[in-house]
């Protein structure tokens, strides 16, 4: 191969690399939260609405699950699971082109977002971006924090509506706020599950976490009782908002096989996560609908 051909080869390996580490499948997960707050908020598509969203669809996901990958790279390549939907294993020689490419695409985005903002969405932004690097990143490394790992990765997920919520400008309800509620409560119920599958590789690493310190079966039945907690709480909303209780039936139905697991059988847990990536997929669908109905209602 020329000199030529084997930069553009390495260019779109790296490239596939940062792909798969910015988890694609959940890319959805950050962006529609945004982008939903934000567009019932305003009742207008603007060009804040597309830069929020595109912004909480690509480079969000590329600095969080990237950094992530850096910092975790020890456990992943101990990981079997790893290096598809579920995550890359970036190679070390990868680890510096992750930062960097995270903070320069971030970088316009983010200038954009402070420029149309107020100092309130700043500081919710700035929180949103802190807990996106405290979590995997020395010296705080909250995933290494059992409960905080758990709490802060639902952040990552219920911060860019409560940031977009900020940013539009909306008027905070009780209502609003048990809506904002069960997100976090989903958020934390997520993660729970999801590290009850990695036990025996985040030991064998070194990494603390909620599962590793409770056990696999404690952490499954915790993450049970946040889901149902979550539903429960949207019985609480504004009409349609009570029908979102049934989606939370979808995550407790896919949890329940795995309440009797033990650090031992831990690993069967990945299938429940691989239909995870998928029922979220369904759940928004659903909650799409929902959020129509309220908007044709409210109009």
């Amino acid at each position: 191969m020329t000199p030529r051909a084997l930069r553009a080869a390495r260019v779109q390996r790296v490239a596939r690399s940062l792909l798969i580490a910015s988890r694609p499948v959940s890319w959805i997960n950050t962006a529609y939260p945004f982008a939903a707050a934000y567009l019932l908020t305003t009742r207008q598509v603007d060009l804040t609405l597309i830069v929020g969203t595109l912004f909480f669809l690509v480079p969000y996901n590329l600095a969080m699950y990237g950094i992530n990958d850096v910092f975790d790279y020890e456990s992943d390549i101990r990981n079997p699971r790893k290096g598809g939907a579920h995550g890359a294993v970036l190679e070390p020689a990868l680890h510096p082109t992750t930062f960097w490419a995270a903070g320069l695409l971030s970088l316009p985005f983010v200038a954009y977002l402070v420029l149309v903002g107020t100092p309130v969405s700043w500081l919710v932004l700035a929180l949103s971006l802190f807990f996106v690097v405290a979590y995997s990143a020395p010296p705080l490394r909250l995933k290494e924090v059992p409960f905080a790992d758990s709490a802060t990765s639902s952040i990552h997920f219920f911060s860019p509506a409560v940031y977009g919520l900020v940013l539009a400008g909306a008027t905070w309800t009780w209502q609003l706020a048990a809506i904002v509620g069960a997100f976090a409560l989903w958020g934390i119920a997520s993660h729970a599950f999801g590290a009850v599958q990695d036990v025996a590789a985040d030991r064998a690493a070194g990494i603390a976490s909620i599962a590793t310190a409770r056990g696999a079966r404690w952490t499954v039945w915790f993450a049970l009782g946040c889901y149902a907690a979550a539903g429960l709480a949207m019985l609480f909303t504004t009409w349609p908002g009570p029908l979102a209780a049934l989606v939370a039936l979808l995550y407790i139905g896919n949890v329940w096989p795995y309440r009797d697991v033990d650090d031992a059988t831990a690993t069967r847990a990945t299938a429940g996560w691989g239909r995870f990536l998928w029922i979220n997929q369904i759940a928004g669908f659903a909650v799409t609908v929902l959020l129509i109905w309220y908007a044709i209602a409210t109009a």
